[in-house]
């Protein structure tokens, strides 16, 4: 197999035959790891060693690697938490990723692997964050299965709201209202390079609406887009060579998901946030398999932004859940 360092060889690890082994992830797998994502079933670039490795400081890996006669069969991100293993805090989802060979029975033996890990690891549980089914090439819910037979409880549900594109797309009339009104005013929407602009505009509208703060910073969102430039990209409304409103789109094969998005005071009066979206639904990710718009919920499921929501429905996202499971150990 390809060599990750000269040093390091897969044969020089030890492998149980017929049964699934597990390996803590290092360095050395890096190559296999992001091969092994780039051709699975349903991993996005969110998974990539770059992208999980940008806050190493905020969270201790424990990330695994499952091999079958020393065959990489599948990848689960995580991090520990003291007694908890997570997978993964630091990402929106991130189960188990496979290939199109991985079947039920086979996911069956990894949990039971990850099981018998947990305890001689002597963590007490195990959270697990599913992948949504539109982030799928083909279908890959052999873990829901596998987390159901282990009497997993489901402890969150948030609701992301996505559009299915190949459908007829049909928007309420009050957005169909404020795109008018920013066309009107003259308002233009195009790719931008200027994250900073926007992560100010992203940072003022949190700390005044919602006193909060985005999860990137801007020198983290600078350094991503420039490590993932096909995957991470910047759409903004400009009147003249102000910039009013935008949003961070983070692209995978089947979809385009709005990470991040906000407008200025000025912006929010002339909807330059309801034209960016409708150039992006409408024309530059018309051929996408869906467009997420994200979740509008909190405290994993229990609080529900109907506001927001209602936003997004008005283009014509609709309800897709995404699960978080507890599996005692």
């Amino acid at each position: 197999m390809e060599l990750c360092e000269k040093s390091f060889r897969i044969s020089d690890i030890s492998f149980s035959k017929n049964t699934i082994s597990l390996v803590k992830y290092s360095p050395e797998f890096k190559s296999q790891w992001d091969n092994f994502v780039s051709s699975s079933k349903n991993g996005v670039f969110l998974q990539y060693r770059d992208y999980m490795d940008y806050h190493s400081d905020r969270f201790r890996d424990h990330s695994l690697l499952f091999f079958k006669n020393a065959k990489l069969i599948g990848l689960m991100p995580a991090n520990e938490n003291n007694d908890i293993l997570n997978s993964h805090e630091g990402l929106t989802f991130g189960g188990v990723i496979t290939d199109s060979e991985m079947k039920t029975s086979l996911m069956m033996e990894i949990f039971e692997r990850i099981i018998n890990h947990c305890k001689e690891e002597g963590f007490s549980e195990l959270i697990y964050k599913t992948i949504p089914y539109i982030y799928h090439q083909i279908p890959a819910e052999e873990d829901l299965y596998a987390l159901y037979r282990h009497n997993a409880t489901l402890i969150g549900r948030n609701v992301i709201s996505s559009i299915h594109m190949p459908l007829n797309i049909n928007y309420t009339k009050e957005r169909i209202r404020t795109i008018r009104k920013a066309k009107s005013n003259n308002i233009v929407v195009k790719r931008s390079f200027d994250f900073k602009a926007f992560m100010n505009i992203l940072e003022n509208v949190l700390l005044e609406r919602h006193a909060a703060r985005p999860v990137h910073n801007v020198n983290e969102i600078v350094r991503l887009a420039k490590r993932f430039p096909n995957n991470i990209k910047l759409f903004a409304s400009f009147k003249g060579d102000l910039m009013l409103a935008g949003t961070i789109i983070f692209e995978s094969k089947n979809v385009a998901h709005a990470q991040y998005a906000a407008d200025s005071n000025e912006g929010w009066d002339l909807g330059a946030l309801d034209l960016v979206f409708d150039y992006l639904v409408a024309d530059y990710y018309k051929n996408k398999g869906f467009f997420d718009f994200g979740g509008s919920t909190e405290n994993l499921g229990q609080v529900l932004n109907g506001g927001l929501l209602r936003h997004k429905e008005g283009f014509g996202a609709r309800a897709i859940a995404h699960d978080f499971y507890q599996l005692a150990i």
